[in-house]
């Protein structure tokens, strides 16, 4: 399986204009980070999961040319908001993509891009097949995925586990049922927004505390704000098997 981080930040994370601090002003390509999303090519099959306003251009700079589906966390607009360009691949492929998210997420895209979902869509309109999935193992395109129910403050989102790798965004909270399907990973993906303590992501400490109980074999932090600090000071501060996670890093298990 090969694992390709499309972007590894959050709308906090993202050069803001103007902002003097000193991750928007750095120089290190490792603090330039898009919006959260990764790339996974397993079984002859290739797939996103979560496609934010920065899908566009990871697309482009990832040189991807193929997509089977589409996997969302959750509805926020830094995770669906360059959903609108699948279109390029509804073109390329001559057909209709399959987009899985929990039913509050699907709910919720057929109002953002009701012009997709009428009954005589606009021409030109993405051609996207909800699946509408629950807290339960599902297979697609040959592939078993496992959803593990995650809380974003209050809203009920979904990481994923394939296999021995798992990807796991915004969580703020994770059920200890939820934690045990975490367990025996080769990689896993996990967010942590920032050191200090905030009201709907894990911080630092908090991840750190996940992953000491599911005890993956190896870690990388994403959905990182600049609030975190500069790659250069924090990643020597992390255990062994823990890293921060940057924009273009390919990661095969």
């Amino acid at each position: 399986m090969e694992i390709k981080i499309l972007g590894s930040g959050t709308s906090q994370g993202v050069p803001i204009i103007g902002c003097q601090c000193k991750v928007c002003q750095s120089k290190d390509w490792h603090d330039h980070r898009l919006r959260s999303s990764v790339l996974v090519a397993h079984k002859g099959k290739q797939f996103v999961i979560d496609t934010g306003p920065d899908f566009r251009y990871q697309m482009l700079r990832s040189q991807t040319t193929h997509l089977d589906f589409i996997l969302l966390t959750h509805i926020h607009k830094d995770h669906t908001g360059g959903l609108d360009d699948i279109r390029a691949f509804n073109f390329l492929q001559k057909q209709s993509i399959n987009v899985f998210a929990n039913k509050q997420t699907c709910e919720s895209l057929k109002l953002e891009f009701s012009y997709a979902f009428e009954d005589d869509p606009y021409p030109g309109s993405p051609k996207i097949q909800l699946q509408s999935i629950e807290n339960k193992i599902f297979i697609t395109n040959g592939i078993t995925i496992l959803p593990i129910q995650l809380l974003h403050l209050k809203l009920p989102i979904f990481g994923y586990r394939i296999d021995n790798f798992a990807y796991i965004t915004d969580a703020s909270y994770i059920a200890e049922a939820e934690l045990d399907k975490l367990k025996g990973l080769d990689l896993l993906i996990l967010n942590a927004l920032r050191i200090e303590k905030h009201y709907s992501h894990f911080n630092l400490k908090e991840a750190l505390e996940v992953v000491d109980y599911v005890k993956p074999q190896l870690t990388y932090f994403t959905h990182i704000s600049h609030y975190m600090g500069l790659y250069k000071d924090v990643e020597p501060t992390l255990p062994h098997n823990c890293h921060l996670a940057y924009d273009g890093l390919t990661l095969h298990i």
